[in-house]
């Protein structure tokens, strides 16, 4: 695209403009971009919009799962999009990773509830999973915090077919955190 905007002229240009002038340009780009106001909103409020955004991301994954009117779409990417979007915006590790398990407690509660689904399904929860396991593995603490919840995941998958309980429970056991427990004892 030619006509797009570079961060380096982007700064030229607001290197121009007087407090007041980039005031204007920030309130309307809030106005304008749903994005933008998310954005500011945590960058000004803090912790309270960051609450906020979570609690929305938590939504936004269970209505791809058990919406409030209907059966779930299964948009698993839609799900994924709001994990992403919710690190992106606020960097926040433990929210992040709490969504991450979020993501896998509600895809294993739908197998549950409605029976087998594909193997795609389960490679999309298996990766999460993964992905989980690997942010608590970089903090002792974020592990400690989340560990109940992981090997809850692995209990309520136990029966689930194409692997997905096998996978789990591989992933869970041979974290750092466990094998190191499994030395001590």
């Amino acid at each position: 695209m030619a006509n797009k905007l570079k961060i380096s002229e982007l700064k030229s240009h607001l290197n121009e403009l007087n407090q007041k002038e980039l005031i204007n340009l920030i309130t309307e780009l809030q106005k304008y971009s749903k994005d933008a106001e998310t954005y500011l909103s945590v960058k000004f409020l803090g912790e309270a919009a960051i609450q906020e955004q979570h609690k929305q991301a938590k939504k936004e994954i269970l209505d791809e799962f058990f919406p409030q009117k209907g059966f779930g779409k299964l948009r698993l990417t839609n799900a994924k999009k709001a994990i992403t979007n919710f690190k992106k915006l606020t960097q926040d590790l433990y929210l992040t990773t709490d969504l991450m398990i979020y993501y896998v407690e509600v895809g294993t509660e739908f197998t549950n509830t409605y029976g087998d689904i594909d193997l795609r399904f389960y490679n999309s929860l298996l990766s999460m999973y993964e992905k989980a396991i690997q942010e608590c593995e970089r903090d002792r603490a974020l592990y400690e915090n989340f560990k109940n919840r992981l090997s809850t995941i692995v209990h309520e998958a136990s029966g689930i077919g194409w692997g997905y309980h096998d996978e789990l429970e591989d992933l869970f056991y041979s974290n750092k955190y466990e094998l190191e427990e499994e030395h001590e004892n």
